[in-house]
C-alpha cells in the first residue's frame, strides 16, 4: 500500500468514529439549544468500561430533561450558570469552575439559568455495551 493512502485511511477511520458517536445520543434526547461535542472516548483498564468526554453547550433558558447514564458522570462547568436537579437532593446552581459528581444510574436534569450560553465538560465512566444516555420516565 502506498504511503500516500495512509492519511486517507486515517480520515475514513476518523469519520467512522465520529458517525458512531453521533448515534450514541438519540435525536429525541437532545432538545433544540443543546450542542454536544464528543471530545474523546477510550477503553479503561477495568474490563467493559470506557471513559467518554463531552462538551455540552446549553443556550439561555434551555433545559436537558431527566435522564440517567450507565456509569458515573463527572461535571466541570466551563461557563455560565447551570442548575442541576439530581434525584434525592435539592437543586444546585453551579458556575464556571464548579464541579459535580453524579453516581451511576441517578436520575438528573440540567438547565441553563443564565442569560448567555452555558457550557460544561462532562466525563462519563460507563459500561461500553449500553447507551450513553437514557431518558427517565
Amino acid at each position: 500500500m502506498s504511503h500516500r493512502l495512509f492519511p486517507a485511511v486515517r480520515i475514513l477511520a476518523s469519520a467512522a468514529v465520529l458517525a458512531a458517536n453521533l448515534f450514541t445520543l438519540p435525536a429525541a434526547a437532545q432538545p433544540a439549544g443543546v450542542t454536544r461535542t464528543d471530545l474523546q472516548r477510550h477503553d479503561l483498564s477495568a474490563p467493559g468500561r470506557e471513559a467518554v468526554q463531552v462538551r455540552v453547550d446549553l443556550a439561555p433558558g434551555v433545559a436537558f430533561g431527566r435522564h440517567t447514564h450507565p456509569g458515573e458522570e463527572i461535571i466541570y462547568v466551563l461557563s455560565g450558570a447551570i442548575e442541576y436537579a439530581v434525584e434525592g437532593k435539592p437543586p444546585v446552581t453551579l458556575k464556571a469552575g464548579d464541579v459535580l459528581f453524579i453516581p451511576a444510574g441517578t436520575v438528573h436534569a440540567a438547565k441553563n439559568v443564565g442569560n448567555a450560553t452555558a457550557s460544561e465538560l462532562a466525563t462519563y465512566i460507563v459500561a461500553k455495551d449500553k447507551p450513553l444516555l437514557m431518558l427517565a420516565k
